[in-house]
């Protein structure tokens, strides 16, 4: 069984809780910065909850990554991909993370099935921008000021949602300034059609320039025991801006379990 649980840190630096990837009591990173805050436990599921940077929603610190559910690894199984989403729910899961990308948009309906009727205090994020065909053909990024508004639309749609919570760049578009595509995700937030925003696989001056056009909440990028280069410049810049890194992949796509 493939784990497709993802991690979070809150900002400013909280620990990783790679869903016992790492030992029982160790610490990574070693100590906690000050001022973090300390996490909640939800004492019916022992899920511990922290917020998502330093004004974003709190949320479980692990994550529910829904990629895998609809493309990429294996054959897809939807029956068991909603029964492995309803029982994440039951553990305290409240982030669920999906793209238009993963199957071309058909991961965002599989989530939306999968969350009828349970919406309430649950956390959910997507992302555009990762241009893929219907067969999931690779079709570079779009993060055109006026391509924003319409993927989201189309977001919207395929979750059977009123607002998405989280809405991230997927990649970032190297034509396209990245200050007008925050500038177009920031309308979105004006027009209560998205709660936050955030940027994935962003360099450090990306991030402080999106930043400074609007607030993100979190970028999200693979970091585990194995792939640390967020350590060198994207971290610090995390904590000194108060966003959260949500870290993907956290158990090196599976080959950190032993599995």
């Amino acid at each position: 069984r493939m784990i497709v649980f993802e991690s979070v840190i809150g900002a400013p630096g909280a620990r990783v809780r790679s869903w016992r990837a790492i030992s029982e009591g160790s610490r990574f990173p070693p100590r906690d910065p000050p001022g973090i805050l300390p996490l909640q436990q939800n004492r019916s599921s022992g899920m511990k909850y922290r917020q998502l940077g330093r004004n974003g929603p709190r949320v479980s610190a692990v994550g529910l990554g829904c990629s895998g559910m609809s493309a990429d690894y294996g054959v897809p199984d939807d029956v068991e991909s909603v029964a492995t989403v309803h029982r994440a729910i039951e553990l305290g899961v409240n982030l669920f993370d999906t793209s238009d990308a993963y199957a071309a948009g058909k991961n965002e309906q599989l989530l939306a099935r999968a969350l009828e009727g349970r919406r309430d205090g649950l956390i959910i994020a997507t992302k555009f921008g990762n241009i893929r065909g219907p067969s999931g053909e690779r079709g570079g990024t779009n993060g055109r000021p006026e391509y924003v508004p319409v993927a989201c639309e189309a977001s919207l749609r395929r979750l059977k949602i009123d607002v998405i919570d989280l809405y991230y760049v997927h990649r970032i578009d190297p034509e396209v300034p990245i200050e007008d595509t925050v500038g177009a995700m920031a309308r979105l937030v004006e027009q209560g059609k998205v709660r936050y925003i955030g940027l994935c696989e962003a360099g450090p001056d990306t991030i402080r320039r999106a930043h400074a056009v609007h607030p993100l909440a979190a970028v999200q990028m693979e970091y585990s025991l194995w792939t640390r280069d967020a350590e060198e410049q994207i971290l610090p810049l995390l904590r000194e801006l108060g966003i959260a890194l949500v870290a993907y992949s956290p158990l090196g796509r599976g080959f950190l379990t032993g599995a």
